[in-house]
Parts: C-alpha cells; sequence; structure tokens
C-alpha cells in the first residue's frame, strides 16, 4: 500500500537481480550463490508474492553482516538409505542450502522412484514454491515443506507457538507451467506483517491477534498469526502447521516453534531451520505417461465451468508477465532500505521510475 506523498516506484527484474547479486557479493556470498539467491527473490517478486520476495533481501543482509548467516557455508551432504538423505546447510543461506537439497531429491527420485531430503541448520528459505516447481518442469512431482520460530498461534490459544510452516506441491502440466500450490498454514505470512509494518498500513480482519488474543488489524499491534481457517476452522490450519513442524524441526535435529531463534531479532544467533524435500517420478505409477497431459486437460475443463475456475499457480503466472512488463513495484519504506544498504555496500541502486 502506498503511502500518501510519497511515490511507489517500479524496477525491471534484470535491475534487481544486477543490485542483489552485487549487495550479496559485497558480503563475500561466492558469484553463483549470489546470483541463485537474487534470482530467487525477484522471481518470487514477479509471481506477485512480495512478501517472500526482493524485500527479503535486506534481512538476509543483516543476518550475514551479524555472522548468523555465513557466506561461505561447510554443507555437508550424506546419503542415509537407498532413497533418503541430509543436508547439513552449515548456517548458510537457506536458497543456496535449499537449492542443494531439492536437486538432491531429485536425482534420488530419478533413481529410486522417490527421494527425501531432510535440511538441518539452514536459514529462512524464501519461497517454498520455488523448490517444488523445479522437478515439475522435469516432469516429477515436487512436494516442500519449511518452518519457522513462533510466529502463529494454536487453534484455541493466542500465544505464538509454531511457525507460519507453509507447504507447496508442484505437478507437470503439458505444454506449460506446473500446477502448484504454495500456501502458509496461517491466515497470513508474518512477512505480510512486517511488511505492513514498514509501510504503515492496515492488516485484514481475522488473520492475526493482538497480545490479549483480540483481533490484530494495527500490524504494530500484532502479535500473533491465526492459523488458516481462523476462529471457527483454525484447527485445519494449526494441526498441518504442527505436522509440518515435526518433519522440519525434530525429525532433521532442529529445534521447533518457540526455540528458533527469530528472524527479525537476535541477529547474531543462527536460527538453525529445517527444510523437507519429496521428489515423486510418476514414470513409476500407472498414469505416469500420461499425467502431465491430463492435467492440462483438467485445467481446460475448469475453465469452462461457471466462474471459469483456474489451476494453483496460475495467477502468479499472470502477475510475472504484468510484472515483466510494467516493472516489479517497491513501496517507498522497502526503497529507503534498499538505499541504506547501497550506501553502506556502495553498490549503486536498481534504476527505478517513480509513479503516484
Amino acid at each position: 500500500m502506498e503511502l500518501v506523498g510519497r511515490s511507489m516506484r517500479h524496477c525491471n527484474a534484470d535491475a534487481l537481480i544486477e543490485w542483489g547479486t552485487a549487495c550479496l557479493r559485497a558480503h563475500d556470498v561466492t558469484d553463483d550463490d549470489a546470483r541463485l539467491v537474487a534470482r530467487s527473490l525477484v522471481q518470487t517478486s514477479l509471481w506477485g508474492i512480495d512478501s517472500h520476495g526482493i524485500a527479503r533481501l535486506p534481512h538476509y543482509l543483516n543476518r550475514l553482516a551479524h555472522g548468523s548467516i555465513l557466506a561461505r557455508p561447510a554443507i555437508v551432504v550424506s546419503r542415509s538409505g537407498p532413497a533418503t538423505a541430509q543436508v547439513q546447510g552449515g548456517q548458510g543461506l537457506g536458497i543456496v542450502v535449499s537449492y542443494r537439497a531439492n536437486r538432491l531429491a531429485m536425482e534420488i527420485a530419478a533413481e529410486c522412484g522417490v527421494g527425501a531430503v531432510g535440511v538441518s541448520d539452514s536459514s529462512h528459505c524464501g519461497a517454498i514454491g520455488l523448490y517444488t516447481r523445479e522437478p515439475a518442469r522435469a516432469g516429477m512431482i515436487g512436494i516442500g515443506f519449511t518452518h519457522s520460530d513462533s510466529i502463529a498461534a494454536p487453534f484455541g490459544g493466542h500465544v505464538p507457538f509454531l511457525g507460519t510452516n507453509p507447504i507447496s506441491i508442484a505437478f507437470p502440466r503439458a505444454g506449460g507451467e506446473p500446477v502448484c500450490l504454495d500456501m502458509a498454514t496461517t491466515s497470513i505470512p508474518w512477512n505480510r506483517v512486517m511488511n505492513a509494518r514498514r509501510e504503515d498500513a492496515e492488516l485484514p480482519e481475522g488473520v492475526a491477534l493482538d497480545e490479549q488474543g483480540l483481533d490484530a488489524r494495527d500490524p504494530h499491534a500484532a502479535r500473533a498469526l491465526r492459523p488458516l481457517g481462523g476462529p471457527s476452522y483454525g484447527h485445519k490450519g494449526y494441526a498441518l502447521a504442527l505436522m509440518i513442524e515435526l518433519l522440519c524441526g525434530p525429525l532433521n535435529g532442529n529445534p521447533h516453534g518457540p526455540h528458533i531463534s527469530p528472524m527479525y531479532e537476535k541477529l547474531e544467533l543462527p536460527r538453525r531451520l529445517g527444510a523437507f524435500f519429496i521428489v515423486i517420478d510418476p514414470a513409476r505409477f500407472p498414469g505416469g505417461a500420461t499425467l502431465a497431459a491430463t492435467i492440462e486437460h483438467m485445467a481446460r475443463e475448469l475453465a469452462e465451468q461457471p466462474g471459469q475456475p483456474r489451476m494453483p499457480g496460475d495467477p502468479e503466472l499472470d502477475a510475472a508477465v504484468h510484472r515483466a512488463a510494467q516493472g516489479i513495484p517497491i513501496e517507498p519504506g522497502l526503497w529507503s532500505e534498499m538505499s541504506a544498504w547501497s550506501e553502506r555496500l556502495r553498490v549503486p541502486l536498481p534504476a527505478a521510475r517513480d509513479t503516484r
């Protein structure tokens, strides 16, 4: 949301990638890793998922500066069985670690039909749909989970305990981009609260709670997110979040919820976040040979229904086309953060145009 008297800027995606890469390189991140992270964040912004897009780069830079994310981590990969493996992230950038784990799951799935790879000792990995789309583009099925520190209240309570704990599942689709579910198990992601605080914008009704357990529209008063389903049906989002927590935290030897270092506080402490990736080769199942074509047929059938329902992930594809042409919107508060980091790191700001 734009602030009165302050302009929204729009930046070309390539310019933002170059800026992000340069900022990460200034923190001694390798060229390949810096470009991977910058491209992933900008791609997320192109999809219209601003809560996990380029707006998160200042946070990564801040933790690199404090030493709780390591620019050149010692990532350790170990195969624990024919179809399983573990990636120890070495406190590295979560996007780098997660791509490593997801691609390993793809390799194992190609060998065994299914690959399951856990991640430990990592950091914020961005939008989990970044990873599941990759095997889907290769004709496989991608499933991904991650977790975070205490942000969401359990159903029936109002004190934060679990994270937003997203899930993503992506399937191949003939002649197009994958069908992709990418959702938090809370009504909104916490980064949307942070963006609202930065821009002094209100939160929607029924998505957050204040310290007394009352509905919070003021982002500065928000202390917890509601689980998906809200006050009446939040038991579903809460239970799903708990299962994802077990997959990403305890299963991988990582801390859970209240025992994870908070994202925006105690910046000197590593977060030790986990993730879990499963890749399935459809060719091992009866419908595998026609799966992608069947999914495209389903999409066409849905589009012919009243209201023209769309497949999960299609709105993001439309947003990407629009933003690639018009530029990625940069809110005033984010532009101020980018300007401060550019000055600090002596990296030129990306070219931008003002709109009011």
